[in-house]
């Protein structure tokens, strides 16, 4: 069975390359606005968690895998505190601040129980 680190970072890079083509699949349901500059962020940031959740899921146990799911973490909580600040105001600012944030937690509990279990 894969370690539950390499199924976080299966769906971290699943889900973000399928963003990555289609940002409107972020964007509306976060109630952004889906023009040039948003679609752009959205594709830049969908980027670096598909080579994030690359390395989650082929990172071998041990000091490379830790520093995977720190990399994913601090990405996470960074988006998350960026977006809450810059969506101030905003109807879904929570919910949008708080889905960066929920990946974030979901990969460093994986990695946490993969250490604790010797995976």
């Amino acid at each position: 069975m894969p370690s539950l680190t390499a199924l976080t970072g299966t769906a971290t890079a699943a889900f973000s390359a399928a963003v990555l083509v289609a940002p409107a699949a972020l964007l509306r349901p976060s109630g952004l606005d889906d023009d040039r500059s948003t679609r752009a962020l959205v594709r830049m940031v969908c980027a670096r968690d598909v080579v994030l959740g690359v390395a989650l899921a082929t990172a071998p146990a041990g000091p490379l895998r830790r520093r995977a799911v720190a990399g994913r973490v601090a990405s996470d909580l960074t988006d998350a505190a960026a977006l809450a600040v810059g969506l101030a105001g905003q109807r879904r600012r929570g919910l949008v601040s708080a889905s960066a944030a929920v990946w974030g937690l979901v990969c460093l509990t994986a990695g946490v129980l993969d250490e604790r279990a010797g995976r």
